[in-house]
Parts: C-alpha cells; sequence; structure tokens
C-alpha cells in the first residue's frame, strides 16, 4: 500500500500486504523528515516483497525437519483413529448420511483416502502415485467406491503412499515457501491437519449417528 499522509496533523500511516505493518503518528513536521520515514517506509516493504517472491527460509533445515516429523505423528494417529471408526461402522451403514445434500458414511471415508492419496503428500512437495491421473477425476471415481472391503484397502494404500512421500522429502527443501502449495512447512501441515481432523470429527458424529461409540473412547 502506497504510504499515505495525513495534510493537517502530519500523520504518516504506512502499511504493506506481505504482513509487514509500519504505523507512524508525527505531528507538526517537516517535508525533509517526511521524506526521511517515506524513504524507510518504502525500504521495509521492498524488502519484505524480496523476502516473499525469494521464499525465504521460515525454518532452518533441523526446525523443517522436526515440524516434518510432528506432521506426520499427527497425522498417523488421524489415519489409525479413521481406520478404527472405518473397521468398527458396520457394512450395511456405509451407505449411511445425516441429510441427502452430503456424503455418506463411505464417501468421507473415500475422501479421506484421495486426501491422503494426493493432497497430504503435495502439502510437503510430494506427488500423489505416478497412475493417478487428473485429481479431479480420479478423486470423483474413488467417492464411488462403498464397500467396506474396498474403502478399507484404500484407507491403508492411500496412507502407504502419504508415508513413501514423506520419507522422500528433503528438510533442506520444505525450510521456505515451496511448491506446488507456495507456502512453508507449517502452514501447510496446519492447513492440511486442520482438513484432516474436520473430517475425523465429521466421521465421529456419523459413527454415533449409527450407534457406534468411537474405539477409543472409555
Amino acid at each position: 500500500m502506497v504510504p499515505g499522509f495525513g495534510a493537517a496533523a502530519g500523520r504518516i500511516y504506512t502499511t504493506h500486504q506481505t504482513g509487514v505493518p509500519v504505523l507512524t503518528q508525527v505531528r507538526a513536521v517537516g517535508a525533509p523528515f517526511r521524506a526521511t520515514v517515506v524513504a524507510f517506509a518504502l525500504l521495509l516493504a521492498a524488502r519484505a516483497g524480496a523476502q516473499q517472491q525469494q521464499g525465504e527460509a521460515a525454518l532452518d533445515v533441523k526446525s523443517a525437519a522436526h515440524v516434518r516429523a510432528e506432521y506426520l505423528a499427527d497425522l498417523d494417529t488421524l489415519h489409525a483413529k479413521i481406520v478404527d471408526l472405518a473397521k468398527a461402522i458396520p457394512a450395511d451403514k456405509y451407505n449411511w448420511r445425516p441429510s441427502a445434500d452430503v456424503r455418506t458414511i463411505a464417501q468421507v471415508l473415500m475422501h479421506v483416502a484421495s486426501e491422503f492419496y494426493y493432497y497430504t503428500p503435495r502439502s510437503i512437495g510430494g506427488q500423489g502415485p505416478a497412475d493417478y491421473g487428473p485429481a479431479q477425476a480420479k478423486n470423483a471415481a474413488l467417492e464411488k467406491i462403498s464397500t467396506k472391503p474396498e474403502v478399507l484397502d484404500h484407507l491403508d494404500k492411500s496412507w502407504a503412499h502419504t508415508k513413501s512421500q514423506f520419507a522422500a522429502s528433503d528438510p533442506s527443501k520444505l525450510t521456505g515457501s515451496y511448491q506446488p502449495w507456495n507456502m512453508p512447512l507449517d502452514r501447510a501441515a496446519f492447513n492440511m491437519d486442520g482438513d484432516l481432523h474436520e473430517h475425523l470429527g465429521q466421521l465421529i458424529a456419523y459413527a454415533r449417528s449409527v450407534g457406534v461409540k468411537p474405539p477409543w473412547t472409555k
């Protein structure tokens, strides 16, 4: 944002969309001082823009490796709980849904599988399976699978793929913003983890609605 001046009070407000705000209020200042403040504010804005464009490291390699490990550990817990629910829910309830405009139990489980096949690997700069094809079409096809054995099989295969992509990732490449999401690892982990936790909560509610208590609860 271009710096602006309050004419009478000599106020100078400077903010920048990159997340580096500069707010300075000066009363009754002369033109040379205004010019100095403006120049300094523009320098900060330019530096922030350059950092963003260059993907300046948000983490060092050790920190990136730690975040990756903690991210994978939480995903492992998520996967285990989702599989526990999938096993506990009777096969004849897999097509149950609370209303016609939302996914069935099987569709939610297969949606999770599609995220482990494709989006979770992408969150660390990885790839979907070599034969996955266009993600949108493949994900839609996966959600048509509704038999319990097939769903459980895909939950295991997709998780195995996610783990292989984590193992193949290089922490030195995850210290700043990276493709394809163009964000640092901590933000990517929060985004992907948050979505999967939402689906875990959804599946817990679905399970209880069909009389199934989450197996890990007392």
